[in-house]
């Protein structure tokens, strides 16, 4: 018992043209985003243990996530204007995201930089409020930027 199925143009063309209007999945972007902020935050929990217990091993992880956290917000920053260029829906307003993001991302940097440092002092206080200023900046832009998208969607 075989069931035969017959594609018309116009059913073919039809899909075609939704498949094109509608653009499929998150930016790439925001995915590469979400990244760096998870190492980001992950550095702020390891500068946490080495203030704790000043072992080495925590000052590496450190250094490590941050620089991890840099090399994929610099990913992100190219996904970005690859979907800019390649005109993929992004949240309005972008603003807010584009401001924080790049707050946090100079700050990832300095802090990058203190911990090269060596030493104690090179997490304690320095790199650990540096780390502990990303994590809030992040939190606070994802907060804003969430809190303007839904007032803009809805219409509030």
């Amino acid at each position: 018992m075989q069931q035969h199925a017959t594609i018309t143009e116009a059913t073919f063309i039809h899909e075609a043209n939704q498949r094109s209007a509608r653009p499929r999945g998150r930016p790439i972007h925001r995915m590469l985003v979400s990244f760096s902020v998870a190492y980001f935050a992950a550095a702020l929990v390891t500068d946490l243990a080495y203030w704790q217990m000043p072992d080495v091993m925590w000052e590496r992880f450190s250094i490590w996530l941050i620089a991890a956290g840099l090399v994929m917000a610099g990913l992100a920053t190219i996904a970005y204007v690859i979907d800019l260029a390649g005109r993929r829906r992004i949240d309005r307003p972008a603003w807010p995201r584009m401001v924080g993001y790049g707050l946090a991302v100079l700050l990832a940097l300095t802090n990058a930089f203190v911990h090269s440092r060596d030493g104690y002092t090179a997490v304690v206080p320095t790199g650990l409020t540096l780390s502990a200023l990303v994590v809030v900046v992040l939190v606070l832009t994802a907060l804003v930027a969430s809190a303007l998208t839904n007032r803009h969607r809805f219409g509030v």
